[in-house]
């Protein structure tokens, strides 16, 4: 690792990085203004999950820019290094200079007072060609020094400013971090409040109303998506289990409590229930004959009877009913009710969207 001491000249560079850095996320207590309610008046624990997941996505966006604009300088400091290596070996060169100009002076008799020269001169063209000489000698150590003295200040100047412009990137990078620290902190927090809420009302089977998260503009040029944007596939269609009467019924997606759940494509809320085995869930009628399930949720974003579109979140996830941890439990049926379920993997994949 690179002294900061020995960090390079061109300290423009780390200047642009820290512009780069200068755009700061959204203030994290973006995420404590609550707009929205379980009442279904938009107010509440849901739409501060979503709002909360959108500013940590902006705060990870933005220190993953400084941290590899920081690793760029880091590669052009290596580079230009050499460049100030340079600067070293030709002071080390002009010491040197000065040091055979003096020895020369000292063995041409430069220290001699002027008497002493013209008893020793022969004659007085050989004083005035001697005096000529140590003229020159005296312009090039004067010359030299003044060089070298430049070159020495340059040299300090360019190493302190290249320091001040680390420390500044670093210090950057470091108040990056803690905001991303923050925001997820207090991500966790609505979470485990989202959860807690939403066992309540599983437990008493009863839904609130539709709590209207504040989505993003999103145009899809598909009909058809995924149900959750990002995930980790778990246990998938008619797989085994000590917890499914008989084989599991659909395609779980394991992903964190109050990840926004979409419609993987337009259709009518034909089920809302908040109660049984799969906890708070919604069931989609879609055309062609077919339903999606979507279960185990932590709230619910639309009313039965509604009409969504591709793409338009219908709730959060969580871990509702019966569950062993966060995850969307998702189906595809030809009936509204259990037991008509489809692999939804292949049924998706029909419909140009890759599940894996």
């Amino acid at each position: 690792m690179l002294s900061p001491r020995r960090h390079p000249v061109l300290c423009a560079l780390l200047v642009c990085a820290l512009a780069v850095l200068a755009a700061r996320p959204g203030d994290p207590s973006v995420g404590d203004g609550v707009t929205g309610g379980a009442d279904g008046s938009g107010t509440g624990t849901g739409t501060r999950v979503a709002r909360l997941y959108r500013d940590a996505a902006v705060a990870t966006q933005q220190y993953e820019r400084g941290r590899h604009e920081a690793e760029a300088q880091r590669a052009e400091a290596r580079r230009l290094e050499g460049l100030l290596e340079d600067q070293r070996r030709e002071i080390a060169v002009l010491h040197e200079d000065l040091g055979r100009i003096a020895r020369a002076q000292y063995r041409d008799g430069g220290g001699l007072p002027i008497a002493a020269r013209l008893v020793l001169a022969g004659s007085p063209e050989e004083l005035m060609r001697g005096q000529h000489a140590l003229s020159q000698a005296e312009l090039a150590v004067n010359n030299a020094i003044a060089k070298s003295r430049r070159a020495q200040a340059r040299l300090a100047a360019d190493e302190a400013r290249a320091e001040a412009a680390w420390r500044a990137l670093e210090e950057r990078n470091a108040e990056l971090a803690a905001m991303k620290a923050s925001i997820e902190r207090k991500l966790q927090e609505a979470r485990t409040r989202l959860q807690g809420e939403a066992d309540v009302s599983a437990a008493a089977g009863s839904c609130r109303g539709a709590v209207r998260l504040d989505q993003p503009e999103t145009s899809y040029t598909t009909a058809w998506v995924a149900p959750v944007e990002t995930y980790t596939l778990s246990a998938s269609f008619g797989s085994g289990g000590a917890r499914w009467a008989h084989r599991h019924t659909g395609q779980d997606f394991a992903v964190p409590i109050g990840t926004p759940v979409r419609a993987v494509g337009a259709g009518k809320v034909v089920k809302v229930s908040c109660g049984g085995a799969f906890g708070m869930e919604v069931v989609l009628e879609h055309r062609g004959g077919y339903y999606t399930q979507y279960a185990h949720l932590a709230s619910i974003a639309v009313d039965q009877g509604e009409r969504v579109g591709t793409g338009q979140w219908i709730g959060q996830s969580g871990t509702t009913g019966n569950s062993t941890g966060p995850h969307l439990h998702f189906e595809v049926r030809v009936t509204r009710e259990l037991g008509s379920g489809l692999d939804p993997v292949p049924w998706l994949a029909a419909r140009g969207v890759r599940i894996g």
